[in-house]
């Protein structure tokens, strides 16, 4: 299993607007196309304006075919242009469990 951890630092006072839109409308499009979400996340202590979310792949393959599929949705590419006047900063890391790590 892999997983894809996507980090958002977002304009200050966007926060709000950004839930909306993936609350409301992309999110069903990335879950159509991205599968297993293990979870969407923004700081409330920490570093501010951050938007964490994860995804679960079983192969490297399955995520690469997947994140085509969403980047060719027509509805995806509609979207993205309404979240990304509020993104600052974005980081994209994929991660392996140990053999000892729960799994979710």
């Amino acid at each position: 299993m892999y997983y894809e951890i996507r980090t958002y630092r977002l304009k200050v006072g966007t926060l709000p607007s950004y839930l909306s839109l993936v609350g409301e409308e992309g999110l069903a499009i990335q879950r159509a196309h991205l599968g297993h979400l293990v979870g969407y996340f923004h700081s409330d202590i920490g570093p501010q304006n951050q938007i964490v979310h994860i995804w679960a792949f079983d192969s490297l393959d399955e995520r690469e075919r997947r994140r085509q599929a969403l980047a060719a949705d027509p509805a995806w590419q509609a979207f993205i242009p309404k979240i990304q006047a509020l993104i600052e900063e974005m980081d994209s890391k994929v991660m392996r469990p140990t053999a000892f790590s729960p799994r979710p």
